[in-house]
């Protein structure tokens, strides 16, 4: 055993006192795990006769092959041939001596054969014929491992609960999940729980962070999502397989929830979450001997299964109870209210609408105070579209104007951890739904003020002291109210317009992301917003002023080595030290000299086309090939971790039209594609920076995109045939 597995593998020690191993336990695990590898054997032999040793196998969506495989080992698995001697060697490693160890050897044993039970389950794999009808989901892709990674290394998400299984009863199995997705973990499900979840009317799927696996050996799709995450966040390379334990156990917090009579192969699946750290909890009676703890748990009591879960796990909440009618939490964020499902709608360019944050004196504010001015909810009737306002008003000692948008834009959040509540846009853009369900438990609009109070304290307890919400249904009122918010809205942009890297002292840092991607370090300026588009110069200066200990710190300018690049002295000596010194310089202002790091956040990919003199970008809903050939998700397993890769670097979508766009490297003039989604999402802004770089007002239309081509030897022509200007730029390389 290696040095670094003897440091891991120290946290179990002492978990057995002598004497008392529970070997029926272990006995278990050593038949599920055989029972597991011969079924992989049979039904890999039988593929192997009908496609043939050379026949492609993998998963869609992910650059990691199959990732329990190429974490642990780090090979690279891409056909069928390729698995035989690695199925061998993980039988070689079960042993019949009934010991911890062995049973957690044979607990990984059991994660590769079911790897590699699922992965020929997609050899034949159609996308327009999923394996999975929803809300199933089977194996989950990169996207959305990505789509989700700023919200795990914030913590937003607090940890992971794979619960497999069948409940004893499926009312107290609801009230657990319910419980679980209030605090915003996100749920791994799998076997006979997801049928009577459904039955309870819980809702699941990706957009609820919820996935019901499937059944079986579809709980691996667990382990290799959470594998994932130390390749792509914490820039662990394949292989490194102790490395990759110890990453799990500190900064994936899962643990599971194992339900029902036991299966031995379920058995020897959960000894494989002990293999890398995480905690099993059964709600069956288990004698002091057939439990390990710490580890392998009796809880037989549903009411305390979760707070178990989470002491054993060392998760530890402070969550503020809200007197709403709905569910809240994270885990509803991405909940769609459909057409069909809202009682009524605001604003979207249907009504007007708009929100406020505002900062007021001390006597101009009554803490807790929640208004509505015009009718509630209850006076409206299915399928309305009416006005609506809302206006915080905030007193805080330390609260600055600056801060207002910041707190602003987190309306969209907020609004959105409610069950049943929508929540898209802000200012005077705002798009707001609240379904039919939500309406029958008792929702009102007094309650977006509870909601809105009670997370404005929570999560700005520094500078937030008082909170009023005023909620504007009256049309007349609406009407004249969003005149002040207009006028608000003008004088921040007004501040805004001088705030560019020249007019300010100070940058500042982001390490948010260091949690999983421990050598990434962010700079984000006036003019280059952080990599996953959510921090903002101005946002990382109020988090500072929030909390002067936390992940943004300011770096003053002072000396410019190279102001075109973008390289200073200060930040270099910053990025230093806080990347643990695996980065002695960086470039903000260009991808192809020493640019800045990634993480694995980001919103968007940029990537040199070279057969084009020029770039191309790519972002994480666009799931196609691109020029480079490489998927969003091949690229993303590139150049994540905190890796600084010349000629690719990780954004976020705004920094596309901002004027410090990798000027070093000929600006916007450069881009040669992108798809049709990003440049309809920036066109307005696009246009104008376009105009100001003398670049007329059609360039955008001289971009190809994937519907001229996803290749560069299918888009040189159509650039050539438009005279788009980095055909005739300075090479790029």
């Amino acid at each position: 055993m290696s040095q670094e597995a003897k440091n891991f593998d120290a946290i179990y020690e002492g978990a057995i006192e002598p004497g008392k191993e529970p070997k029926k336990l272990f006995r278990e695990v050593y038949n599920g795990a055989i029972t597991a590898v011969s079924y992989a054997e049979i039904l890999l032999n039988k593929a192997i006769r009908k496609y043939g040793p050379d026949h492609p196998v993998g998963y869609p969506d992910t650059a990691y092959y199959l990732p329990v495989i190429r974490c642990l080992s780090g090979e690279e698995v891409k056909k069928l041939g390729d698995l035989p001697p690695i199925l061998n060697r993980m039988r070689a490693q079960i042993k019949s001596e009934l010991t911890f160890e062995n049973a957690r050897l044979a607990g990984e044993a059991t994660w590769y054969a079911a790897e590699i039970i699922e992965a020929l389950r997609y050899l034949k794999y159609d996308p327009e014929k999923p394996l999975a009808p929803e809300p199933w989901t089977g194996f989950i892709g990169d996207p959305v491992v990505r789509r989700f990674g700023i919200k795990m290394v914030d913590w937003t998400i607090p940890g992971e609960a794979v619960i497999i299984g069948r409940a004893k009863d499926s009312k107290k199995l609801a009230k657990i999940v319910n419980d679980l997705m209030s605090k915003g973990f996100m749920l791994f499900l799998c076997d006979e729980v997801i049928e009577q979840l459904l039955e309870e009317n819980i809702k699941l799927g990706v957009d609820y962070i919820a996935y019901p696996l499937g059944n079986f050996t579809q709980v691996v799709h667990a382990a290799n999502y959470a594998l994932r995450a130390g390749m792509m966040f914490g820039g662990i390379a394949p292989g490194l397989r102790e490395e990759h334990r110890d990453y799990q156990r500190r900064r994936v917090r899962a643990f599971v929830l194992y339900l029902g009579e036991h299966d031995m192969v379920k058995t020897a699946a959960c000894m494989g979450a002990i293999f890398v750290g995480f905690p099993v909890i059964t709600d069956q009676e288990l004698a002091e001997d057939e439990q390990i703890p710490d580890w392998f748990i009796s809880q037989p009591d549903y009411d305390k299964m979760v707070q178990t879960a989470l002491e054993v796990r060392g998760i530890k909440l402070t969550i503020t109870e809200i007197d709403i009618p709905i569910n809240f939490g994270p885990a509803f964020e991405g909940e769609t209210i459909r057409k069909g499902d809202m009682y009524v709608e605001m604003g979207g360019q249907r009504t007007t609408a708009f929100e406020l944050v505002r900062t007021v004196g001390e006597d101009e504010i009554e803490d807790g105070k929640i208004e509505v001015v015009g009718p509630e909810i209850d006076e409206f009737k299915e399928g309305d579209r009416l006005p609506l306002g809302i206006i915080v008003d905030i007193y805080g000692r330390k609260m600055q104007e600056d801060f207002e948008g910041v707190l602003e834009r987190r309306i969209h959040d907020f609004i959105n951890y409610g069950e049943g509540l929508w929540h898209t846009g802000q200012r005077a853009i705002n798009w707001l739904r609240i379904s039919k369900e939500a309406v029958a438990k008792g929702f009102k609009f007094r309650h977006y003020g509870e909601i809105l109070i009670a997370k404005m304290k929570e999560e700005f307890p520094a500078i937030v002291d008082r909170v009023q919400v005023t909620i504007y249904t009256d049309p007349e009122q609406v009407e004249e109210k969003i005149k002040i918010a207009r006028e608000k809205y003008r004088q921040r942009d007004e501040r805004l317009k001088g705030l560019t890297d020249e007019s300010v002292d100070t940058f500042y840092s982001c390490v948010l992301c260091q949690s999983f991607a421990p050598n990434h370090v962010c700079i984000v300026t006036p003019e280059r917003v952080g990599l996953c588009g959510a921090v903002s110069w101005l946002d990382a200066k109020a988090s500072y002023e929030i909390n002067n200990a936390g992940p943004n710190q300011p770096i003053p300018k002072g000396e410019a080595i190279d102001p075109v690049k973008g390289m200073w002295k200060s930040v270099n000596e910053y990025v230093y030290k806080n990347s643990n010194r695996n980065l002695e310089e960086v470039n903000i202002y260009s991808m192809m000299d020493k640019p800045m790091t990634s993480c694995g956040c980001f919103e968007a990919i940029m990537a040199i086309v070279p057969e084009c003199n020029g770039i191309m970008i790519t972002t994480r809903e666009h799931g196609g090939m691109t020029p480079c050939g490489m998927t969003f998700s091949t690229l993303a397993g590139s150049i994540g971790g905190g890796v600084q890769t010349p000629g690719f670097m990780g954004i976020g979508r705004s920094y596309i039209v901002s004027k410090k766009f990798i000027p070093a490297d000929g600006g916007i003039a450069r881009i040669v594609w992108m798809p049709k989604e990003l440049k309809e999402f920036l066109r307005e802004d696009f246009v104008k920076r376009s105009v100001e770089e003398g670049l007329g007002e059609d360039f955008i239309d001289k971009i190809a995109d994937e519907t001229v081509g996803t290749t560069a030897e299918e888009i040189l022509p159509f650039l050539e045939e438009k005279g788009h200007p980095a055909l005739t730029m300075d090479p790029l390389m």
